[in-house]
């Protein structure tokens, strides 16, 4: 209790823990539908895509943020359109847009005279690069997020085992398709400041692949991930007060001790 204590007395540390808790619970949601329709690294792709937007607009002084949000969108929706047509693989456009993105940010950077604190906080994370605008921002967005799953949750089900059919019973595939990408830019820009471009996409992947090691369910491994995603989120946040490591490589580290405990819980049970 005094850890807690301690760690709730700072400021800052309470505008991480909202913001990261919030970001979490976003993740471990949509992470269940990117992973089980093969787009887990779209994470991946769209943290790139926010680091070169976030670098070329602190080189150019612009508010990270208002750039930032519309260029994620914008690549979600790109992302979405091209592999959608079937005319370029959805791995291979992540890739050709990582890639990209993140070679414009170092571009950006190195005209700018190399990384400064702010680049460098949006690489790796930083729980003190957290104000007071971003928590406000962050709690508006991410409840809309959470909205949005809860509120669709059977057509999202629908959409993520069998597109085909949820058209045929009348469903709006592409419109929930748009949305999900659409909650997916945002969440990620929203990591970017705690988790970093290099680690944020692990909040997606890992919670739901751990779950998916002993829950069978859409709904069990819903519940199993968020469950897994709070818990690796906080506990990463203690360390990073105790130890001063950074936050994000916290949770990454406790997201593979879950998943290692799970593995070997799952070998255990198949032997029986």
């Amino acid at each position: 209790m005094t850890v807690l204590s301690d760690l709730f007395s700072y400021p800052f540390m309470v505008n991480a823990f909202v913001v990261g808790l919030l970001v979490s619970v976003c993740c471990a949601l949509l992470g269940v539908t990117l992973v089980l329709r093969r787009y887990s690294m779209i994470g991946d792709g769209l943290s790139h895509v926010g680091f070169g937007a976030l670098a070329v607009a602190t080189v150019a002084g612009i508010a990270p943020l208002k750039l930032a949000v519309p260029v994620v969108i914008a690549a979600a929706f790109i992302l979405l359109r091209v592999s959608g047509n079937g005319k370029l693989k959805a791995d291979a456009a992540i890739a050709l847009i990582s890639t990209s993105s993140l070679a414009i940010g170092i571009m950006a950077v190195s005209v700018n005279g190399g990384i400064n604190t702010d680049i460098s906080n949006y690489m790796c994370g930083s729980i003190l690069a957290l104000s007071r605008s971003d928590v406000v921002m962050s709690a508006v967005l991410s409840v809309a997020v959470i909205l949005f799953f809860t509120l669709s949750y059977h057509r999202i089900f629908a959409v993520t085992f069998d597109e085909t059919f949820a058209k045929a019973t009348g469903v709006r595939a592409d419109l929930y398709n748009t949305m999900v990408a659409l909650s997916t830019a945002l969440t990620i820009v929203l990591g970017l400041r705690m988790m970093g471009a290099l680690l944020i996409s692990a909040l997606i992947i890992f919670p739901p692949l751990t779950a998916m090691r002993i829950c069978r369910t859409f709904r069990s491994v819903t519940l199993c991930s968020l469950i897994l995603s709070v818990i690796s989120f906080a506990v990463g946040l203690i360390l990073s007060f105790l130890y001063g490591t950074p936050a994000g490589a916290g949770i990454v580290v406790t997201d593979l001790v879950l998943f290692a405990c799970f593995s070997a819980v799952r070998f255990l049970l198949q032997r029986r």
